[in-house]
């Protein structure tokens, strides 16, 4: 175990003394790798016998990472069915097939990765449960919870890039950066981008409790004042430059309210036909017959609701129905993609 632990985040997969990079999926990033080593020195001390299952849970996710490291690379040359199979096959896959179409053309290693940050996720959502019945401290605890909302949102970058893939108007430079970052996502189950941004739109969910959100007008100056002013330049940048499209408005009243595009203007109708001009967040329920999602305690949740917002997205783009066609997630990314894309072609 403590040799495990003491290991680099990424393991060679060529033989020594060749000057190649690995192509492993990386099990425990440095930050991952020495929080469960605190939690294991904790442990050693509180229940011994809860750092042993601790530690089968790591060791499980280390011989998953193996077995799935031995299919061939997103890098790796080769030949399928007599066509040639490269990273420049794959992106060409990827920029060229439609979300429904990709199961079946994907490396086997991509689809199986899937699953090893699932459990990943599981992992470390157990291992956080463990820090707050062992009362851990609560910057331990803390790190854990945003270890585990780093794995989730890793995750959901997978779909997201996908969704983005997806947008037939994308400039073609982006869809390969895109396209580009899923290849390498896949390889080893990082991705920088979804981690840069996990703590902008994990305070975006959590300022919502903050908010008095008046239903008639959903969102005004003050509340959005409220969530950009503690944020990054990047999410600052975002909300002045995209606000103004009315895609990313309703996406951002989704995410911030919980509630459907057509729950949203199932309300707005419902306060014209009743006469009165705003209604109070406890009120929904009654007007829609179900609770917003706006828990922020639990990370599946997020997901849940992403999940939910991205189907809805995608069921107005088939039936071209009004309303957001991108969550807010798929537009944040696609900014960021297009503003690095931009100081590339600035040389900056």
């Amino acid at each position: 175990m403590d040799q495990f632990l003491n290991e680099s985040g990424v393991k060679p997969s060529t033989p020594a003394g060749q000057d190649q990079v690995s192509t492993d999926i990386v099990v425990l990033n440095p930050q991952e790798r020495m929080l469960v080593n605190r939690v294991f020195e904790n442990l050693r001390v509180i229940s011994p016998e809860t750092m042993v299952g601790v530690a089968t849970r790591i060791m499980d996710l280390e011989r998953l990472s193996v077995s799935i490291s031995r299919y061939p690379s997103m890098h790796q040359g080769g030949f399928t069915v007599g066509a040639p199979r490269n990273t420049e096959t794959l992106v060409e896959t990827l920029c060229t097939f439609g979300d429904h179409e990709r199961l079946l053309t994907l490396p086997t290693k991509a689809i199986l990765g899937k699953g090893f940050l699932v459990a990943k996720f599981h992992a470390f959502a157990a291992i956080t449960k463990v820090a707050l019945n062992s009362n851990f401290s609560d910057r331990d605890i803390q790190e854990l919870r945003q270890a585990t909302l780093n794995i989730m949102f890793t995750l959901m970058a997978e779909e997201v890039y996908m969704s983005i893939l997806d947008d037939p108007n994308l400039n073609t430079d982006v869809r390969r950066d895109v396209a580009e970052a899923l290849a390498e996502l896949w390889e080893h189950r990082l991705d920088q981008h979804a981690i840069s941004v996990a703590p902008v739109l994990d305070a975006v969910w959590s300022v919502r409790d903050q908010i008095a959100p008046n239903f008639g007008t959903m969102i005004g100056t003050s509340e959005l004042l409220l969530i950009t002013i503690a944020l990054d330049e990047t999410w600052q940048s975002f909300i002045s430059q995209r606000l103004s499209n009315s895609d990313v408005g309703a996406a951002l009243e989704e995410f911030l309210f919980g509630l459907s595009h057509e729950d949203i203007s199932f309300i707005r109708n419902e306060l014209k036909t009743r006469g009165i001009s705003a209604v109070g967040r406890d009120e929904i329920p009654q007007i829609l017959g179900h609770r917003a999602a706006l828990s922020n305690e639990d990370p599946r949740i997020f997901y849940r609701a992403y999940t939910q917002r991205r189907n809805n997205a995608d069921a107005r783009k088939r039936l071209n129905a009004a309303g957001p066609r991108k969550t807010l997630e798929d537009h944040y990314m696609q900014y960021i993609f297009e503003q690095n894309r931009e100081r590339q072609k600035n040389g900056k």
